[in-house]
């Protein structure tokens, strides 16, 4: 494939990356507010609404290896317009649920059917050129990032003025157009491989001169979405206990919102760098500063700080999740890519569930501080499991 499609198919692939962020960001500001309107009271409320949101990343970690299995199968094209479609259905007809159950239902099914972004991500680094791939992968995770900035804005505009199940079906109108723009415009040459040719996906896996390392940068993604989403939960009351007592959400979205937009600037700087000096090297800056930084956080004294902290930390992130996928890119056979891709998924969507309860339930126990604390020592000890790797890693030709 020519150089020109893979760089044409990285800019479609940003755009549907971007409406799938904007997507799935759009829902999570107003379940609360849905599910109240569904006829669920008092404590019942903020269980359900978690269960809403956390139930599609579960049904999308068992699901996922799946779709990875088809995708090397028959293309990971299909596989993006699969999810496009299923998804407009899934996530419009929110807006058309008339109870609790209905919900649960379709934010279930969504899970099961989702996957645009990690086949995209797939298909990017099965056509780009390996000393680009940092780069190129790290442009395409700054599209996601846009979207879920966006989404909460658009999200409470739309809401604030026709309500907030036509914002369900803005979604649905965002997630058809990423599926259309799929359609017509993503180019992909795959040659469906012979029964009696196909790897098998445990010699996939066997086939790795260095599993460990493999299992390192699955358990990396975990972390890196783990100690993303553990601070979840308490960031507004942290906020108000350093002294905000006005317009506390506002200051609250701002502040995570600062972590979004850093990440998005440095992350396509970041993968030219890691394409440079070498993605594992670069990862592992990233973790060592990540770790400084949540230490920071648990020692900032106003609102204005942990901001700007949250800010810095973002610079240091647009590293962490291009670096794992070029690194991933490098190692695997083009086979058996989208399989490689769609395990790491599952332990990204994991990392996603069991972050915020963990941080709740230290938060509980020993306070918010603690949560910064726990969370450090968590990247610090995934940090010191890639460095052990890092020799293995130097004698891999490819990366």
């Amino acid at each position: 494939m020519q150089e020109i499609s893979w760089k044409e198919n990285l800019r479609v692939a940003w755009f549907g990356s971007f409406l799938t962020g904007a997507s799935i960001s759009l829902v999570v500001p107003f379940m609360p507010i849905f599910v109240e309107q569904l006829g669920i009271e008092g404590d019942q409320v903020a269980f359900y609404a978690g269960l809403a949101i956390s139930v599609s990343a579960v049904s999308a970690a068992l699901v996922s290896p799946i779709w990875g299995i088809l995708a090397d199968k028959y293309g990971r094209k299909p596989m993006m317009i699969r999810a496009g479609l299923a998804m407009t259905i899934t996530m419009g007809g929110l807006a058309f649920v008339p109870n609790i159950y209905w919900l649960l239902f379709l934010r279930l099914l969504n899970g099961v059917f989702t996957g645009f972004v990690p086949n995209a991500t797939a298909l990017i680094a099965s056509q780009v050129p390996k000393d680009k791939s940092g780069a190129a992968l790290g442009t395409l995770s700054t599209g996601v990032v846009a979207g879920t900035l966006t989404g909460p804005f658009v999200g409470g505009f739309i809401a604030e003025i026709f309500g907030i199940r036509n914002v369900f079906l803005l979604i649905g109108g965002f997630l058809f157009l990423a599926a259309l723009l799929t359609i017509f415009f993503i180019k992909e040459d795959f040659q469906q491989i012979a029964k009696e040719k196909a790897i098998p996906t445990k010699e996939v896996f066997s086939s790795f001169k260095y599993p460990r390392l493999l299992v390192n940068l699955f358990l990396t993604s975990f972390v890196i979405q783990f100690s993303a989403q553990s601070i979840g939960p308490i960031l507004a009351l942290y906020v108000r206990d350093l002294g905000q007592t006005e317009n506390l959400l506002f200051v609250s979205g701002l502040i995570v919102s600062s972590m979004g937009f850093s990440s998005m600037m440095s992350a396509g700087v970041m993968g030219k760098l890691g394409d440079k000096l070498g993605n594992h090297r670069l990862l592992i800056v990233a973790q060592i500063y990540s770790v400084i930084i949540y230490l920071l956080c648990a020692h900032a004294t106003s609102p204005l700080q942990l901001g700007l902290y949250r800010f810095l930390f973002g610079l240091g992130t647009g590293a962490l999740i291009p670096g794992v996928n070029a690194l991933l890119s490098k190692m695997t056979p083009k086979s058996g890519i989208s399989r490689i891709f769609a395990f790491n998924q599952v332990f990204f969507y994991l990392g996603g569930v069991i972050g915020p309860m963990a941080g709740s339930a230290v938060a509980g126990y020993l306070g918010y501080h603690a949560v910064f604390y726990a969370t450090a020592a968590c990247v610090a000890f995934s940090c010191l499991c890639n460095i052990v790797q890092f020799r293995s890693l130097l004698k891999v030709k490819e990366i």
